[in-house]
């Protein structure tokens, strides 16, 4: 991995400064964060592409709006003057050319459906934590990078997103899933009976999904030809919430997740970074309270997963939070979206220079 030069820091710090006598000059508010706008410079395409990999449900695809009023991102950067990065001198949506946006899910008629293949810029109607993540990662990295994103809504970690190597395990007198199981649980005693689905079946789909774009680099990174993952970013647990079984199993099902992760990808050393749900608090108790626990606790600085330190992080995004809650997609404030980006791409950046 290999980490931009942090040149001209005095000269930057007096820019920041002479923003800030600017903005308190005109009654405008501070911008959230120091990130430069990209220079609009491609990247060196002899270093090979550094693939940041997002995977999660419906928060992860992204449901912020980028017009309509408060709590879009239109609203957020020209009144707020927040993320200003996202926009160039003419006020106008920039574009990043040393990094690359790459969106898939699956399709209605199964197989891999492509949304996105294209210079990292504001597009559509919605976003998700692509933007924070990546424009955070592309000024960090001095080197073509990727976001790749390949997950889709309603899917939980005890089930849909179940990594292999997961065993079947009793509980309240039924037998949960494991990998390959179908149907997700059956009365103990009996012989289960397969539906259409099976334990896993989305994170084989995921995994599948993005091994195809990497697989045809070119395609989507025109020019590469080799990469190397360099991380993994997850926002999911929703679903999970809503099954206690499922709630009780996360911590051990997301510390397997990570492990299979770096092996499906031939990754060992990538980075992982996740985020919490935003409406849980610490000690909340519940379904919400354990999962939110098994998140904090796969944190390389909590000291519980001593495999996991300086090389997996999680960002505790309530304080970020703009209100509303997973379920209902934060009201599909963009803030909150960003926030949260901002903050785990920034985390990612911090775990980078952990060699």
């Amino acid at each position: 991995m290999i980490m931009r030069n942090q040149q001209s820091k005095s000269l930057f710090s007096s820019v920041a400064v002479a923003m800030a006598l600017v903005l308190l000059r005109t009654g405008a508010a501070e911008p959230s964060n120091p990130l430069q706008k990209p220079d609009g410079k491609p990247a060196d395409m002899t270093k090979p592409v550094q693939v940041f990999i997002l995977m999660g449900q419906s928060n992860m695809v992204g449901m912020g709006k980028i017009t309509g009023g408060e709590g879009s991102l239109e609203n957020a950067v020209k009144t707020k003057n927040k993320y200003t990065y996202l926009v160039d001198d003419a006020g106008k949506w920039s574009e990043r050319k040393d990094v690359r946006f790459v969106r898939v899910m699956s399709g209605r008629g199964g197989g891999m459906q492509l949304f996105n293949n294209e210079w990292m810029g504001i597009k559509g109607g919605t976003i998700g934590p692509e933007y924070g993540i990546g424009h955070y990662v592309g000024n960090a990295v001095d080197a073509p990078v990727m976001i790749l994103k390949s997950c889709i809504g309603n899917r939980s970690l005890g089930w849909d997103l179940l990594p292999p190597g997961s065993e079947r395990f009793e509980a309240d007198g039924k037998i949960y899933a494991g990998y390959k199981d179908s149907p997700d649980s059956w009365a103990k005693g009996t012989e289960p009976k397969p539906i259409g689905w099976y334990a896993g079946k989305q994170y084989d789909d995921d995994v599948s999904y993005a091994k195809a774009v990497l697989a045809d680099l070119g395609k989507y990174y025109p020019g590469a030809t080799k990469y190397e993952v360099a991380g993994f970013f997850f926002w999911q647990g929703e679903k999970d919430c809503g099954n206690a079984v499922h709630a009780s199993r996360y911590e051990q099902n997301l510390v397997n997740f990570i492990k299979q992760l770096r092996k499906d990808f031939n990754a060992p050393d990538a980075k992982f970074v996740l985020a919490t749900l935003g409406e849980a608090t610490k000690g909340c108790g519940g379904s919400g309270g354990k999962v939110l626990e098994a998140q904090l606790a796969v944190d390389g600085s909590s000291g519980k997963h001593p495999e996991f330190k300086g090389n997996v992080a999680t960002v505790y995004s309530n304080p970020l939070s703009h209100g509303g809650s997973g379920n209902s997609h934060y009201g599909g404030n963009a803030e909150t979206y960003m926030d949260v980006s901002e903050a785990m791409g920034k985390t990612m950046v911090e775990l980078l220079k952990n060699k």
